[in-house]
């Protein structure tokens, strides 16, 4: 079993966003992943998308977003991004799902064999640029979802399970300082992060680091090529 993650697929969603205007690489950008995905992922493996799945506004506007990621390979496990607006209830989301490939993650976590997996969409994180005191109440609102998260590790993890956690924003700012997020993490013996949100160009978020044992990857996939990138 691989474990494969990408971020930010942006999809139509009924939506008139073509995704070139941020750039001619983003021209036919989903076949691009598609390509990608379907030549790497078998049956049994999982891809870890974490946020901004697709620009619709409603749950029907969504499905046929995720009918297009349902017809590819592998087991897909989904958090959601700033940009889901579609994410109704987790019922009635769950009950939508294209088929039983598909996990969707709010408040808990999933097992497969070896392998937890937990996430949220996280929040801006102190000291990064755009943070302001009115983020401060939906920082910690993150931290308390990330909270509840662990709870069901906590009862689903086994002796020798590797705890995979998704966010979608980065879990801490450009001088990776502590965070809610980072400080849950590591309380919780996650073995690596991963994250998207940020596109163009990273800046000071390298692709993959380590922080206090655990390894973090950057998974908005522009900045991947069009490509998922392989976490085991």
């Amino acid at each position: 079993m691989k474990v494969f993650a990408v971020s930010d697929l942006h999809l139509p969603g009924g939506q008139d966003k073509p995704m070139d205007v941020f750039g001619g690489n983003w021209t036919g950008h989903f076949e691009k992943i598609a390509a990608d995905w379907t030549e790497k992922v078998s049956p049994e493996d999982i891809v870890l998308i974490a946020g901004d799945v697709s620009w619709a506004m409603t749950l029907e506007e969504a499905l046929p977003d995720l009918a297009a990621v349902a017809r590819l390979p592998g087991k897909k496990v989904f958090i959601r991004g700033n940009h889901d607006y579609w994410w109704a209830g987790i019922t009635a989301l769950r009950r939508s799902a294209p088929d039983d490939s598909f996990y969707f993650l709010q408040n808990d976590c999933v097992r497969f064999d070896g392998l937890v997996v937990c996430g949220s969409r996280g929040w801006l994180c102190p000291g990064s640029a755009e943070y302001t005191d009115a983020d401060k109440k939906i920082y910690e609102r993150e931290g308390e979802r990330f909270r509840l998260a662990f709870e069901h590790v906590r009862r689903e993890r086994r002796e020798g399970d590797r705890l995979l956690c998704m966010i979608h924003y980065p879990p801490f700012n450009g001088k990776r300082e502590p965070t809610l997020f980072t400080d849950a993490f590591e309380k919780n013996g996650a073995d690596k992060v991963v994250y998207g949100h940020l596109h163009a160009a990273a800046g000071p978020y390298p692709m993959r680091t380590v922080r206090a044992g655990i390894e973090y990857v950057l998974t908005s996939c522009d900045l991947l090529g069009f490509r998922l990138a392989q976490i085991y």
